[in-house]
């Protein structure tokens, strides 16, 4: 084990304290959501949301209204898009017909010869006599419809429609298109909401789920279709959440709110043999990933750092805690930063055999092994709510862990239950980032997954390369 300076074990006596005091919601397990989408082949569709749009940036209800165009803005996120995917062999390009989304659409698309599809059932939410309205306009003049929109947007009701309600049931129609057309790589551009529906039913998540998946102008998001060798429905997996052209750690509304506290997830860096042995010291690989994500965490005034007891985890704490203690004479801040560096056992839930994580792994672990791993993650879960909760951790805490580690937290946060793990995917030095708009005691807001373009030369391309 490295003697690491500043981290200190959590005292479960304090844990207990915090949890009395505070405040949680109603935990409630979900069933997921059974829609059948079977390919024939492995898929993978990425989805990318339009740029700032001139409504967006008034604060305008767009709903699927067409009188919104993109800005200047908007048009430089569209191009950063471009650059991203831009190595990448698309077969065809769904897009919503709306203007901003067209726009974004062809902006990416740049020469590609390959076909582009315009379909109708990619337009965004309707919102009925909400669509052109100022925010403020909207809760002045509906009042409480406005309130509902805003907390209980799956029952949300105006004119007669249920509009979160019908957008699942489009986006379900959606994805029988998508799928059934001969194409290995699919790029499909729209909207805010109706993103968010393609995703959850996807996976399988209800119109609960609502807000819940953070979709920022311009972010991209990869879901991986792969057959079964039943024939059955296929395997799906969120291989990344929301990538944008900005950093992620760069704030913003989250559920069109700003988030009073964050977690975000660090995956150590690689070691030479992840699947042999929990307690290897990072390669050389992975001492460069942990320094590329100390230096882009410099962009937070970090107080606290939470890290598993594995020797990577360890390691990779140490740099982000001596960066950010040296973020003065590196010229990031005139304040001295100060991080606390704790380790915490209940991060270390990697099971004995930890195989690779690929397409169906979670089928590789027998149920024992699975249990496990599920129940310690929610005990680790709680503690971590717990600490974030403590004044004295600041508004965002860094976790250091392993990528199946990570993965149990996420699902946790969702509410979900263990079947759910293998509807995830991270990488060795990905950040993952969740916002708590409410605060640590209600719902947590994924706004990220598997970001790794921090990595430099080393980061994972968001598409297949050609």
């Amino acid at each position: 084990m490295i003697s690491l300076p500043h981290i200190t074990a959590i005292s479960p006596n304090r844990s207990l304290l915090h949890s009395i005091n505070r405040p949680v919601y109603t935990r409630r397990h979900v069933q997921r959501t059974t829609m059948s989408l079977s390919v024939s082949s492995p898929k993978r569709v990425v989805l990318v949301r339009h740029g700032q749009s001139t409504w967006n940036e008034e604060g305008r209800i767009q709903g699927s209204s067409d009188f919104s165009v993109l800005t200047n803005k908007g048009e430089s996120q569209a191009d950063i898009s471009r650059q991203m995917l831009l190595h990448d062999s698309f077969d065809v390009c769904f897009t919503s017909p709306l203007k901003r989304s067209k726009k974004t659409a062809e902006i990416i698309w740049g020469s590609r010869e390959a076909e582009m599809i315009f379909d109708y059932d990619l337009r965004e939410i309707d919102l009925y006599s909400f669509q052109g309205l100022l925010k403020k306009e909207g809760k002045a003049k509906f009042g409480e419809a406005f309130r509902q929109w805003q907390e209980d947007p799956a029952n949300f009701i105006i004119d007669g429609h249920y509009p979160v309600r019908e957008l699942w049931s489009r986006a379900r129609s959606c994805w029988n298109g998508v799928l059934a057309h001969e194409s290995e790589s699919v790029l499909v551009v729209a909207h805010n909401a109706v993103n968010q529906a393609l995703l959850s039913t996807a996976i399988g998540l209800g119109t609960e789920y609502f807000r819940r998946l953070l979709q920022s102008n311009c972010g991209v998001s990869v879901l991986d279709f792969t057959p079964r060798t039943d024939g059955g429905s296929s395997h799906v997996c969120l291989n990344r959440l929301n990538q944008t052209p900005s950093s992620p750690l760069a704030g913003g509304s989250s559920g069109g709110r700003k988030a009073s506290k964050q977690i975000i997830l660090v995956c150590h860096g690689q070691s030479d043999n992840e699947a042999s042995a929990n307690n290897q010291p990072m390669n050389m690989l992975g001492v460069i990933q942990s320094q590329k994500t100390a230096e882009l965490l410099l962009d937070l005034r970090v107080t606290s750092v939470v890290c598993s007891s594995t020797t990577a985890s360890i390691e990779t704490a140490r740099v982000i805690s001596r960066v950010q203690e040296a973020a003065g004479c590196l010229g990031v801040d005139s304040v001295p930063r100060y991080v606390n560096t704790k380790q915490m056992s209940e991060l270390d839930i990697i099971p004995k055999s930890n195989k690779d994580i690929q397409p169906g792994w979670l089928s590789q672990l027998d149920e024992e092994t699975v249990s496990a791993l599920w129940n310690r993650s929610g005990k680790a879960w709680e503690s971590l709510l717990d600490e974030l909760s403590d004044e004295d951790t600041g508004d965002a805490m860094v976790v250091v862990g392993s990528p199946m580690t990570h993965i149990s937290l996420i699902a946790q946060c969702l509410n979900l239950d263990k079947k759910w793990l293998g509807l995830f995917h991270l990488d060795a030095g990905s950040i993952s980032v969740i916002d708590f708009p409410d605060g640590p005691s209600q719902r947590g807001v994924i706004r990220c997954t598997n970001y790794t373009a921090h990595l430099g030369r080393w980061s994972v391309p968001i598409t297949r390369p050609v």
